[in-house]
C-alpha cells in the first residue's frame, strides 16, 4: 500500500475521501473508486481498534493510501493505530509545538521516543517477521498536524518547523469556531485564516491539505496548490444519493 507522502512526491493534487460509517464494505467500495487515500476516522465516527483493523485489511489489496485520524494526540490511540498497520496519522487539535513534539515522540520507539514495544504481536511488523522493524518504524511513520484553532494559526510556524511533522491538514469546520464563526466555515475571516495558513505551511516547505467544502472549493484548493485534498465523506455520498434518488423518483 502507498503512503500518501510517496504519493504527494508526484505533484499531483491527491484526492482523499472521510471514512465516517466504520464499515469494511464501504471501505473497499470507496477504496476500489479509486481515490488516492482514504481517511479512517477515530475522532468523530464510531470506530474502535477491530473496526479499524476490518477496514484496513478491507482495503489492503488498493493502490490506496490509507491515513488513520486519532482521537487525541495521546500515547495509547497512537500506539494502537500504528501497531495494526497504519503508517500515516493525522492528529487533531495540534495547537502548539509542544503538543506537535510530543506526538512524534509516541510515534517513535526508545531513545527516539516513548512508544511501546511489542513487534512481534503487531501487524506492522509483520507479526515480527520484519527483521529490522524496531530499527526502522520511525521511517515508515508519516505525520500530519492538523491545524484548526486560532491557537494553531498563532505558532504554526513553530509546529510546521518540528522534525517529524510531516504535513499540515487545515479543518475548516473547527477553524471558524475557533475564530468566532460556528457552522460558517465560507465566512471571510476563516477564509482569510486558511489562506495565511496555507501560505506559511508553504513557506516551511511542507505539503498542506485541507477538508473542501464543495467540488468547487476543490478546484479552488488545487488551484491554490494544495497537496491533498479531502472532497467528500462516505455519510456524505450514501445521505446526497439515497436523498436524490428519491426526490427524482417521487417527482
Amino acid at each position: 500500500m502507498t503512503s500518501l507522502l510517496t504519493r504527494m512526491a508526484s505533484g499531483k493534487p491527491q484526492l482523499g475521501l472521510w471514512q465516517a460509517l466504520a464499515n469494511p464494505y464501504t471501505a473497499e467500495i470507496c477504496a476500489r473508486a479509486g481515490f488516492d487515500w482514504l481517511l479512517f476516522d477515530g475522532e468523530h465516527a464510531p470506530n474502535t481498534a477491530q473496526t479499524l483493523l476490518a477496514q484496513l485489511q478491507a482495503v489492503s489489496a488498493f493502490p490506496v493510501a490509507a491515513v488513520a485520524r486519532v482521537p487525541q494526540g495521546e500515547p495509547v490511540s497512537i500506539k494502537q493505530y500504528l501497531d495494526i498497520g497504519f503508517s500515516t496519522l493525522l492528529v487533531p487539535m495540534i495547537d502548539n509545538a509542544d503538543h506537535a513534539r510530543a506526538v512524534v515522540s509516541a510515534c517513535r520507539f526508545p531513545p527516539l521516543g516513548i512508544r511501546g514495544v511489542a513487534s512481534a504481536t503487531s501487524r506492522a511488523s509483520g507479526f515480527g517477521s520484519i527483521p529490522d522493524y524496531l530499527a526502522r518504524a520511525h521511517e515508515r511513520v508519516s505525520l500530519i498536524a492538523q491545524v484548526e484553532s486560532r491557537a494553531a494559526l498563532s505558532a504554526i510556524d513553530d509546529i510546521a518547523a518540528v522534525d517529524g511533522i510531516d504535513a499540515l491538514f487545515i479543518g475548516p469546520a473547527d477553524l471558524a469556531a475557533s475564530l468566532g464563526h460556528l457552522g460558517n466555515p465560507r465566512h471571510p475571516e476563516v477564509q482569510d485564516a486558511i489562506s495565511h495558513a496555507k501560505s506559511r505551511i508553504d513557506a516551511a516547505g511542507k505539503p498542506a491539505g485541507i477538508f473542501a467544502l464543495s467540488v468547487e472549493d476543490a478546484d479552488a484548493r488545487m488551484a491554490q496548490g494544495f497537496a491533498f485534498l479531502s472532497v467528500g465523506t462516505d455519510i456524505g455520498l450514501l445521505t446526497r444519493g439515497s436523498s436524490d434518488l428519491l426526490a427524482t423518483l417521487r417527482s
